[in-house]
C-alpha cells in the first residue's frame, strides 16, 4: 500500500463517483482545485461508450467542473487502439449509439450499423438507442462466427432513479442466445490506467484509481498495479468485496471524505 501523501495522479471514474446524472457530489469541485494546487493531475476514465468527449465536456461545463479534452480517457479510446492493433481494416458492425459510430469513423475505423456483406466484427457498446433489430442483427453475425468485441463489461449504468442495463448485460443476453462471449476492452483491463500514466509521466506509486465499481474501476487499478479507492456513492456495496474477491486499498462512503483525508495528510 502506498501513502496518500505520494499521490499526484488521480484517475477518476465519473458516473457514481463524482456525480450521479446531473448532481455533483459534495466535495468534488474543492477536490479538483486541490489536485491542481499540489501540482497533481486528474483524468476522468469512463467505460461509458455512449457519448463522445465533446458531450462529456459540455456536461462538465454544465455542472461547473473544470475539464479540457486532455482530461479524459474513455473505453472508446482503448477500443480504437485495440481495433487498430488487432483488427486493422476490418469492417465493424457497431451495436451502439450514433455517437460511438461517429467516434470510430472519425478514427478511420471502418464501421456500419446495417447488416450487410463483408462484416468482419461485431462491436458492442453501451447503447442508449438499443432496438430489437440490433439484437437480431447481432445474433445473425455471431452465428456467422464474426469476431466479437465489447467496449466494456459493466452490468448496469447508474441513474437518479436506479440502474439501466449496460454493455455487459446486453453481451450476457447475446451469450444466452448464441453461446458467444466477446473480447472485453476498457476497465477492468489495465490499459486505460497504464495509458494515463504513460501520457502524464506519473509513476504507479504516484497514481490512484477512484471508482464505485469493484469489478471494473477497482479491478482496473489492481490489474495496473496501482492503489485504489472504492467509493460507496454509486453501484458498489461492501458485500461486493467478498463476492468478487477484489480488495481496494481504501474504502470511503463518498469522495468528500477521501478529499478531506488527502488534504489533512498533505498539510
Amino acid at each position: 500500500m502506498g501513502r496518500l501523501t505520494d499521490k499526484r495522479l488521480f484517475l477518476l471514474d465519473m458516473d457514481g463517483t463524482i456525480y450521479l446524472d446531473e448532481e455533483v457530489f459534495a466535495g468534488v469541485p474543492e477536490f479538483l482545485r486541490y489536485v491542481k494546487e499540489i501540482g497533481g493531475r486528474y483524468l476522468f476514465l469512463t467505460n461509458n461508450s455512449s457519448k463522445g468527449i465533446d458531450e462529456y465536456l459540455a456536461k462538465m461545463q454544465r455542472l461547473g467542473l473544470p475539464a479540457t479534452e486532455e482530461d479524459f480517457l474513455t473505453s472508446v479510446d482503448a477500443t480504437i487502439r485495440y481495433l487498430r492493433r488487432e483488427h486493422p481494416g476490418k469492417l465493424c458492425y457497431v451495436m451502439g449509439t450514433r455517437s460511438l459510430l461517429r467516434q470510430l469513423s472519425a478514427a478511420d475505423i471502418r464501421v456500419t450499423d446495417r447488416l450487410e456483406d463483408g462484416i468482419d466484427l461485431l462491436l458492442c457498446g453501451f447503447d442508449r438507442e438499443l432496438t430489437f433489430q440490433k439484437l437480431e442483427d447481432a445474433c445473425i453475425l455471431l452465428n456467422r462466427e464474426v469476431d466479437f468485441v465489447a467496449t466494456n463489461p459493466d452490468w448496469v449504468c447508474p441513474t437518479w432513479y436506479g440502474s439501466v442495463p449496460d454493455c455487459g448485460s446486453v453481451c450476457e443476453m447475446l451469450f444466452r442466445a448464441t453461446g458467444r462471449r466477446p473480447v472485453v476492452i476498457g476497465k477492468p483491463q489495465p490499459e486505460m490506467a497504464l495509458l494515463a500514466m504513460e501520457r502524464t509521466g506519473f509513476t504507479a506509486e504516484q497514481t490512484v484509481m477512484l471508482g464505485d465499481r469493484l469489478y471494473t474501476d477497482i479491478a482496473c487499478g489492481v490489474n495496473a498495479g496501482i492503489d485504489t479507492v472504492f467509493l460507496l456513492s454509486g453501484e458498489g456495496v461492501m458485500e461486493d468485496i467478498d463476492q468478487y474477491d477484489i480488495h481496494p486499498t481504501w474504502i470511503y462512503d463518498h469522495i468528500e471524505r477521501f478529499y478531506n483525508d488527502v488534504k489533512e495528510n498533505n498539510l
